[in-house]
């Protein structure tokens, strides 16, 4: 069985969703994986934020205006009067649902349920129009399966056990549907795997049933060697590692979800990005064969903070990087990069969540700067330790951007480098030019 994953432009509109059913009807056993349709989860933000706020007259505004789209998506997604009336009471049991908010306490898990609509009704307004065509598919609520544990982390056990036994209820369906993102926590209540998560739910899924393939169907024909929005003259990579395919998620790549790979990797299943819009295009083919020496991308992450130690009672001292690392521990934020010297250790991290307290907690162990606005650049491919010239190739091409840190020698697959972002579409250009001549 094959995972397959839109994303919101995929399901964007009604010609894309029709466009959609030509792309599935095949005789290949899958499990469709659906995000919700574009913009539909940013306006759910803005009626969560209004309904945070109190604002209740200018959230029920939110919901009319929201409501209004998806009707109209209605009446011209379906042909029959039956399916466009399914569709209408469908839209209104959801918006029913939303308005109910505005007259009750607002807390964090009724924002989970109401992000939750947007996939809810993408998944089901799709289910309708493969009814509509006589096409035979089956919709499985992926609340019913899907689980974070109480780490909020996928439970694969559970989720396993559970997707096997639904699949076993329909030994004559070759056509699943089911939504991306949503989840249940451990508490049994409405939870997600964040933004971007419908990438991490094709995965997770794949890897629950062992499949023999996730394919992540985008907007754009594959993984680029570098940002198509920031350099021109990219080209799509035709293989990645499952190694470099993480780092270039982790490092900014936004075709893909930071968290989605380990799944596919712990199983072995290869990952296939492809192109909706094109989907004669090769795309790019994630496995754990792809293992090609040299440079394959470039990749940018920005809201970068920087965080330099500078104390000493560091040198010649043990002890006392733990007890800065600890710092970060308890208030729960990972590190991206880190360098030290004899006296002094800098680190970045991407969340400036609690900074003001961990710059507070730092400063007892000597001076502390924070510097904001910054981004991390990673060159990735496979630099072997024993071949030279990665490195220095890097480095030149970088003779004329003011670099703040260095990481290399952590990985064969990733080199970093931060800028003040303001350098950083030079910086990527100068890359470019560098180590692929373009």
């Amino acid at each position: 069985m094959k995972i397959l994953k839109f994303g919101g432009t995929s399901v964007g509109s009604v010609q894309r969703m029709h466009d959609l059913v030509h792309l599935i009807d095949d005789d290949d056993a899958k499990i469709v994986v659906l995000s919700a349709m574009s913009g539909t989860t940013n306006a759910l933000v803005e009626i969560s934020n209004a309904l945070y706020r109190k604002d209740h007259d200018q959230a029920g505004i939110l919901i009319g205006e929201l409501e209004e789209k998806y009707n109209y998506i209605v009446t011209d997604l379906y042909s029959t009067k039956s399916a466009i009336q399914n569709g209408l009471e469908l839209i209104n049991v959801h918006f029913d649902f939303l308005r109910s908010f505005t007259r009750d306490l607002f807390t964090v898990n009724e924002e989970k349920a109401i992000l939750a609509q947007g996939e809810l009704l993408s998944t089901a307004l799709f289910q309708f129009l493969l009814e509509e065509k006589a096409i035979d598919s089956v919709l499985i609520p992926a609340l019913n399966f899907m689980r974070l544990d109480e780490n909020s982390e996928p439970d694969m056990a559970f989720i396993s056990v559970n997707l096997q036994l639904i699949l076993k209820e329909y030994p004559d369906n070759k056509l699943f549907i089911t939504q991306g993102y949503i989840s249940r926590n451990d508490f049994g209540e409405i939870d997600n795997l964040k933004r971007g998560g419908s990438d991490y739910t094709a995965t997770i899924v794949g890897a629950a049933i062992d499949a023999e393939e996730i394919q992540i169907w985008t907007d754009i024909d594959g993984m680029h060697n570098n940002d198509p929005r920031e350099v021109n003259n990219t080209f799509p990579i035709a293989q990645l590692s499952f190694d470099e395919a993480a780092e270039l998620a982790y490092f900014g790549a936004k075709i893909l979800h930071p968290t989605c790979i380990l799944p596919a990797k712990n199983k072995n299943i290869p990952v296939k990005l492809l192109n909706t819009m094109q989907p004669e295009a090769a795309g790019t083919i994630i496995s754990s064969g792809n293992q090609l020496e040299g440079f394959r991308a470039i990749a940018a992450k920005d809201g970068i903070t920087a965080i330099n130690i500078k104390s000493g009672r560091m040198l010649m001292a043990y002890g006392f990087l733990r007890a800065v690392f600890e710092v970060f521990e308890r208030n729960k934020k990972p590190i991206d990069m880190i360098t030290t010297s004899e006296v002094a250790v800098s680190v970045t991290i991407d969340n400036t969540e609690n900074l003001d307290q961990i710059g507070e907690e730092l400063s007892a162990f000597g001076n502390v700067k924070i510097d904001t606005n910054l981004s991390i650049v990673s060159v990735v491919g496979l630099f072997p330790v024993d071949k030279p010239g990665y490195a220095a190739a890097i480095f030149d091409a970088l003779r004329d951007i003011p670099v703040r840190m260095i990481s290399y020698g952590g990985s064969e697959n990733n080199i970093s480098v931060l800028v003040d972002t303001q350098h950083k579409r030079q910086t990527l250009i100068a890359l470019n030019k560098g180590l692929f001549k373009i």
